[in-house]
Order: structure tokens, then C-alpha cells, then sequence
């Protein structure tokens, strides 16, 4: 006769455990705020606020569990925006700078140029023609995938370099 244990039980985790938790928990949010309100004016200040932290605190924080500062990455998600409405949609640049939430110009032509390894304007021209731009005929998803911006830190280093 043998007999079955039931589910096994998780470990509790420790307080030290729970508190990392915790702030991992807070984080996303921050980080899921700043994907869904990407094109408002977000700042540290106001982020930390929504999650209770403070501005350094939440800076730190946020680079050690995800690479980068919360400035960094919410520009990556204007960015990204930015290729989307470059690709689909025949407004001015000015226009997409604006409408994914930068107030300037100069400062989102070169964070673009940074990311991207181009201008806007000839992302746009590249873009334009289907072929080019390596997207045609893919789902929306597969190609926000494949076109999202590299950071020169995080471009793969070419073997035998």
C-alpha cells in the first residue's frame, strides 16, 4: 500500500526575499506605466510618486533590475513608437517627435539617430520602400520585434573582433 503525498508546499520566502519582491513588483509597474503613457510628460520624480519611492531610490533600482535608467528606457519606447509612425503613417517628423511625447526636436532626431543608426528622415525614405525596411507582409508584433532599436552597448560584436 503506498501512499501519495500531497502538493508540496513552496518554501516561504525570506524577508529579505519578500522585500526584493516587493520592489521587483513595484518596478514593473513603473516600467508598464511607462510603456502605456509613453507619449505623457513622465518624469522620476512623478513615477517614483506613483509607486511611493523615491526619485534616487527608483533610479537605482530600476537600472539594477533592468540595465538602464527609467530616462533611458522610456525613450527607447518613444523610439520604438517613432519607427512605427515613420513606417506607417505620412506625417512630418516633427509631428511623430511630438506625438510620442518628446518637446524636442533636436533631442529626438539624435536620440533616433543613437538607437536607430539613422536619421528619422532616412529611416522614413528607407522605410518607404517595403523591401528595405524588411517588414513587409509581417504581422504588426513580428515586426515592432524585429525593427525595435539596439543600443550600440548591446549590438553584437562581430567574431574575431
Amino acid at each position: 500500500m503506498s501512499v501519495t503525498a500531497g502538493p508540496a508546499t513552496p518554501p516561504i520566502p525570506a524577508p529579505a526575499d519578500r522585500e526584493r519582491l516587493q520592489l521587483l513588483r513595484l518596478l514593473r509597474r513603473v516600467r508598464d506605466r511607462m510603456d502605456r503613457e509613453y507619449a505623457l510628460p513622465l518624469d522620476v520624480m512623478s513615477l517614483a510618486a506613483g509607486v511611493h519611492l523615491s526619485a534616487g531610490y527608483l533610479s537605482r533600482e530600476f537600472r539594477r533590475a533592468y540595465g538602464e535608467s527609467p530616462y533611458s528606457y522610456l525613450m527607447t519606447r518613444r523610439i520604438e513608437r517613432a519607427m512605427t509612425l515613420l513606417r506607417t503613417r505620412d506625417i512630418s517628423v516633427t509631428d511623430v517627435c511630438f506625438e510620442v511625447g518628446c518637446s524636442s526636436l533636436g533631442t529626438f532626431s539624435t536620440r533616433f539617430s543613437e538607437l536607430v543608426g539613422m536619421p528619422p528622415s532616412e529611416y522614413r525614405r528607407l522605410a518607404a520602400d517595403e523591401r528595405a525596411s524588411g517588414v513587409a507582409g509581417l504581422v504588426p508584433c513580428v515586426a515592432r520585434t524585429v525593427t525595435r532599436p539596439v543600443r550600440n552597448r548591446e549590438a553584437l560584436v562581430p567574431a574575431g573582433a
